[in-house]
């Protein structure tokens, strides 16, 4: 269970590559600077793309938490 009171969740699961990455671009323009993002995610992927995206936009990877298939990651807008 996460630590981390999102603003915004986003279900991408069943979706794979690059889409989850594509919709969490597009859901955290959305957001006002300091906001957390929920991503789920069920594309194992994801693991190493959303903290990829994450160091390319300068958006912080607050926690990522791994249960029953399903990776979720907790995004603070920069």
């Amino acid at each position: 269970m996460a630590s981390v009171t999102a603003d915004k969740t986003l279900d991408t699961s069943g979706l794979n590559c690059p889409l989850p990455v594509l919709k969490t671009k597009k859901a955290i323009e959305e957001l006002q600077s300091g906001q957390i993002l929920e991503v789920i995610s069920t594309d194992p992927g994801s693991k190493a793309d959303i903290p990829a995206f994450c160091n390319r936009t300068g958006h912080e990877l607050v926690e990522t938490v791994e249960e029953g298939g399903k990776y979720i990651f907790y995004i603070k807008k920069k």
